[in-house]
């Protein structure tokens, strides 16, 4: 039976956009990277200092190396993919006059419940959830766009027009810079703010404020150590609930910088760059040339702020870190982004797309038994490995665990036409189970 000409359907395999999987594999590796150490430690330490001081040798080197390249960089590169895939999306359903809204709004939940029960039944620093909200978000700020200029220009809001690259770009940056601004607003006011005398009863109930605030922070982490270290499953997953519940309460804070990225990839699926990145090489060389000198010179400034927050008044200088860390991340993000299509356009370009799109065809799958292998590694109630692996043995242990990811990505995509769990969104998105096993 055919389909309904107003139904939107997955991307076929032959059309997809080879660099753009190539890419997805690349920083499905990163964030493999970034996300092992907090397997093996408590999610309370993601405030922690960057480069874990009471490390040595190869340990922490390696920790400085994630943190410096890795940290932070990986989730904004996935984040760009996804505001791409967005992109992407939209240009297929405007060209095919399709409906586009009811097929995210279910693309968007279908991921928001997967998430959620990654959540609370794997590991508790799932990203699915603030990318599915994130989704919504920027859907909401679509239609709020055409609503309001299909008014101010007295037409229906389906015939507004889409927002060009350049006002995606601003969009982007604008939203991403929100929360480092508000931070460096933060520090600005905290430096200008008269400070109490010392001893005197204000500057005491600041002290005590903190000292409790200290407390609880290490009353939580402990808690998360024993459950993780020592508990059976469920108390693992009580922890995972309480973890969780931190996370959205933070999400406030996040999804501007999300939504900024995910504006930013709108706007790069709206040009040629992926489909010709021959035709932008200037482009290309021009943003890694610029991003990552300031933004490993922003990262390493952060380093530096970092170890000083344990002065006696350090609000001023964790906002400034923080906002610092943000900005240098999203800079390099985007000269990975640049590099790497400049790596595939290479000498070994073509044989590093052919390894590394099957995995990126095969992202949520990837990152989900990422999650499996290593909490049923580190977790009492799987190997009992908590505190026993180092961190030089961690990055070895994501690359054997990815190189295996890469076979099978490839040796599976050759019998199927998508991931199991790619499978399984796709199939709630459009309503309809999807057909698995490719052609003869």
């Amino acid at each position: 039976m055919s389909l309904h000409p107003a139904e939107l359907t997955p991307v076929a395999p032959p059309q997809r956009i080879a660099a753009l999987d190539a890419l997805r594999g690349f920083a499905l590796l990163g964030i493999f990277l970034m996300n092992i150490e907090f397997f093996a430690k408590p999610l309370q330490d993601l405030d922690g200092p960057g480069i874990d001081a009471s490390l040595h040798g190869l340990d922490w080197w390696m920790d400085a190396l994630v943190y410096f390249f890795v940290q932070g960089k990986f989730w904004t590169l996935f984040s760009l993919l996804f505001g791409i895939g967005f992109g992407v999306m939209l240009a297929r359903s405007h060209a095919g006059g399709r409906a586009f809204v009811p097929i995210y709004l279910r693309r968007s939940l279908a991921l928001l419940g997967i998430g959620l029960l990654h959540a609370l039944l794997l590991w508790s620093g799932d990203i699915l959830v603030a990318y599915a909200l994130g989704a919504l978000l920027l859907l909401a700020v679509r239609q709020a766009r055409r609503l309001v200029q299909g008014l101010l220009e007295r037409r229906p809001p389906a015939q507004v027009e889409a927002m060009e690259p350049e006002a995606l770009g601003v969009l982007g940056i604008g939203s991403y810079a929100l929360v480092p601004a508000l931070l460096l607003g933060i520090a600005l006011l905290v430096q200008i703010s008269p400070k109490p005398e010392a001893g005197s009863p204000e500057a005491v109930q600041i002290a005590q404020e903190k000292t409790q605030r200290q407390a609880h922070d290490e009353r939580a982490r402990t808690a998360a150590i024993a459950a993780y270290r020592d508990g059976d499953y469920a108390a693992a997953t009580r922890q995972r609930i309480a973890d969780t519940r931190k996370q959205l309460r933070e999400l406030p804070w996040f999804l501007p910088m999300l939504l900024g990225v995910f504006a930013l990839g709108a706007g790069v699926a709206r040009t040629s760059l992926l489909h010709r990145p021959q035709d932008h090489v200037a482009l290309l060389r021009g943003i890694c040339r610029i991003g990552l000198p300031a933004g490993l010179a922003l990262t390493a400034a952060s380093v530096v702020l970092a170890l000083k927050r344990h002065d006696a008044d350090s609000s001023a200088i964790d906002a400034v870190q923080v906002a610092g860390f943000n900005i240098g991340a999203l800079l390099l993000a985007l000269a990975y982004a640049a590099g790497f299509l400049l790596l595939l356009q290479g000498r070994f370009g073509d044989r590093l797309q052919a390894w590394l799109a099957p995995a990126g065809r095969m992202a949520l799958t990837n990152y989900l038994l990422q999650s499996v292998i290593a909490s049923l590694l580190f977790y009492h109630y799987g190997f009992g490995l908590w505190g026993h692996v180092g961190r030089a043995a961690q990055v070895v242990l994501v690359l054997a665990v990815f190189a295996v990811q890469l076979v099978a990505s490839r040796a599976w995509l050759m019998k199927f036409r998508f991931g199991p769990m790619e499978w399984l969104w796709r199939s709630l998105t459009y309503l309809k189970l999807q057909p698995m096993r490719v052609a003869a």
